[in-house]
């Protein structure tokens, strides 16, 4: 299983992943728009791995005009279903299809990990006007939470992953050392029906790649657990944001 075959495993989940993934606070928009010291609205943006949209909603609803790029013909459908009217190209970090200098900020949600980096930072250097910001983004779920800890524990132990102690620094190592990055951290919450959680929880692309009868006893396991954390069948979702800045 190669990083780009696991990437792409989103396409055949597509809908799922339209309909149960989390979005992202307007906090985080905040903190884009101070680490880059620019506002959003009316600038240039280019949303690389656009996915089902979730990212370019907000762009645009802060009043950015964007483009957006998909390496996935699943996952652009599921983008167009949800935004007709924003320009949607077909393409990945490591070749954009974007002329050079045509945007003032590129952003990456949950999307930067599937490059290659030896491609993707000549692509992001290429496309971005002088003193252009890229912007990468995760949002994961908060293993200081104690319900989410042992959730995390059962996953590594799903997937034969060593357990590691919590490292809030994680998602910022091993960016490119030739560009200079700011961070923040931007915590929030979600409160969804316990079944959104669990679908949230298969469409990512470890279980993807796991196979379905797998993942349907994993997740059969889980909802007892979880009807026992949570007997209302409503689940607290506690998640960080890992956002980087550079100026380029």
């Amino acid at each position: 299983m190669t990083i780009t075959s696991q990437a792409r495993s989103f396409d055949t989940a597509a809908a799922s992943y339209a309909a149960n993934r989390p979005s992202y606070p307007s906090e985080l928009l905040d903190a884009v728009e101070e680490l880059t010291g620019r506002p959003l609205e009316g600038a240039r943006v280019a949303d690389v791995g656009a996915g089902t949209g979730l990212a370019t909603m907000l762009l645009r609803a802060r009043g950015a005009n964007v483009i957006a790029v998909e390496p996935g013909p699943g996952m652009a459908s599921q983008f167009r279903l949800r935004l007709p009217d924003v320009p949607l190209v077909i393409g990945d970090g490591n070749n954009l299809p974007l002329a050079s200098a045509s945007v003032e900020v590129l952003t990456y949600a949950q999307a930067w990990h599937w490059t290659d980096q030896r491609k993707s930072v000549p692509e992001a250097l290429r496309v971005l006007r002088t003193g252009g910001a890229l912007a990468l983004w995760w949002n994961d779920s908060d293993s200081t939470i104690p319900w989410i800890a042992n959730q995390d524990a059962r996953l590594r132990r799903l997937f034969g992953a060593a357990d590691s102690p919590h490292d809030p620094m994680a998602r910022f190592r091993g960016l490119p050392s030739e560009l200079s990055f700011v961070h923040r951290h931007v915590p929030w919450t979600r409160s969804v029906p316990l079944d959104m959680h669990l679908a949230n929880l298969a469409s990512y692309s470890d279980f993807l790649v796991l196979g379905q009868e797998a993942t349907n006893t994993f997740i059969a396991k889980e909802l007892d657990l979880l009807t026992e954390v949570f007997p209302n069948r409503m689940v607290e979702e506690h998640y960080v944001v890992s956002l980087a800045v550079t100026i380029c």
